[in-house]
């Protein structure tokens, strides 16, 4: 299958994965949940959908139990709006990427701030 397609196919499912989450959980209860990423085999018959979830631990904790409780509706939800001779299998993966990004970003502040005025980068 060709790349371009695949690509295309990643995106809408990232899309409608995220709509059916926005409509489907509620956001109090389970925290703000964001389709990060997909990634989808190359017969299409399954997919790896990297979610963040942001809010308490308790929130996340919740909000990931309630994404494998519903992950057939879900999936029947995207197999409704998305046209493919396939529906892929949905798998929930945890993304801590933003998280670890966010700590490095702080990191490099705090370093930034304790450099005296003139070492800094021009």
């Amino acid at each position: 299958m060709s790349s371009l397609r695949l690509q295309r196919v990643r995106e809408m499912l990232k899309r409608e994965i995220g709509g059916v989450l926005c409509r489907e959980l509620p956001a109090g209860e389970a925290g703000l949940i964001t389709v990060n990423d997909v990634d989808v085999s190359s017969d299409l018959h399954s997919a790896t959908v990297f979610v963040g979830i942001l809010g308490s631990a308790d929130q996340q904790k919740k909000g990931f139990g309630l994404l494998m409780k519903h992950r057939r509706r879900i999936q029947g939800q995207v197999a409704k709006s998305v046209i493919l001779k396939y529906t892929p299998q949905l798998r929930f993966k945890i993304d801590d990427s933003i998280v670890h990004g966010n700590k490095v970003l702080k990191i490099i502040e705090e370093i930034e701030q304790t450099l005296p005025e003139n070492e800094t980068t021009p």
